[in-house]
């Protein structure tokens, strides 16, 4: 039986006529012998989760480096929310869920270590953006440097989660809005565990308009866009909760995202980085093989290397590199 079949004509069926379906997918860089059960975005989201990129996830940073604690966020719990989070908006909007979990899955793969900070060390360097990054990690880099080969409106979902750009779905739509979603709701998270901020310290207009805990700022934020976007060629937010979003995000930079005690050891991380970039351009035969080839600049190739890294593996390479080892006579 040709299971596959089935899942076609459920789409046909139910899903919303802006929704893309599997069958109109602009398809893959090279041609897969086709699978009876599973659909070519149910593909490329088992890929994803089975990759080593994915894996890594588990050992970034969000947002605390280093924190002491099991319940502060990593990259991975942060992409397994913003999965959550887009399925749901693309559930109740009659939207392609094996495509929108796919791009929510990949979206992060590029991150370097240490996050944010990672990405501004490295772009002193060079031009790098972590979602022009996961790009590549699934075009090029994972896989030995073979890459995932993923369909086109997955890749497209991924490089435009982020950076201004524009989702050619409305499937890559939902997972933009479900990353800031799930970020600033889980750094007021962390931020309150942490004792960065209180809860007194939200503006009252905002959590009036949100909520005041975890789950109502998330429910009502699902709920705006839905509603918004119900039935229409489009995902938005309402007006209200777009600037009211946009504020509780500014409330986050001025509070969290520079506060000293949250970034206390972030200056650290960049020189670790910045390091770790420089060495390895004058270094490129102690790279790994698979970054040591002559078709991109060394630049680039340290860059894909580095974001590799896990946080651990980073400081790892670094005492390596410039911790003197105990010697002793045989």
């Amino acid at each position: 039986m040709d299971y596959k079949s089935v899942i076609y004509e459920i789409q046909d069926r139910y899903l919303s006529p802006y929704a893309c379906k599997d069958a109109d997918s602009r398809g893959r860089t090279y041609d897969l012998p086709p699978c009876p059960m599973r659909t070519e975005f149910r593909r490329d989201r088992d890929r994803i989760i089975h990759s080593k990129a994915f894996r890594r996830l588990k050992h970034k940073t969000q947002v605390f480096l280093s924190p002491e604690g099991d319940h502060y966020r990593t990259r991975l719990t942060h992409t397994l929310e913003v999965s959550q989070i887009a399925q749901t908006i693309s559930r109740c909007l009659r939207l392609n869920e094996d495509l929108t979990e796919a791009i929510a899955l990949g979206h992060d793969l590029g991150h370097t270590p240490y996050g944010h900070a990672g990405e501004r060390a490295l772009a002193k360097f060079t031009h790098f953006r972590h979602n022009e990054q996961s790009l590549r990690m699934v075009d090029k880099i994972e896989n030995d440097g073979n890459g995932m080969n993923l369909t086109f409106e997955v890749r497209d979902g991924i490089l435009n989660h982020t950076g201004g750009g524009t989702a050619c779905t409305l499937e890559g739509a939902v997972v933009a809005y479900a990353d800031r979603i799930a970020y600033i709701n889980h750094d007021i998270d962390d931020a309150l565990r942490g004792g960065v901020i209180a809860s007194g310290d939200i503006p009252k207009r905002l959590t009036d308009m949100f909520g005041d805990s975890h789950s109502k700022r998330i429910s009502s934020m699902i709920a705006d866009i839905i509603s918004a976007s119900y039935g229409k060629n489009t995902v938005a937010q309402s007006a209200e909760f777009s600037q009211g979003t946009e504020e509780l995000r500014q409330f986050m930079f001025d509070n969290v995202y520079t506060s000293p005690l949250a970034k206390s050891e972030e200056k650290k991380a960049i020189k670790m980085i910045e390091y770790l970039y420089l060495y390895y351009v004058n270094h490129e035969s102690e790279m790994p093989r698979q970054f040591v080839y002559e078709s991109d600049p060394i630049a680039r190739r340290v860059c894909d290397f580095i974001s590799t890294m896990s946080d651990q593996y980073a400081v790892r390479l670094f005492e390596d590199l410039t911790v003197p080892r105990n010697w002793s006579k045989l």
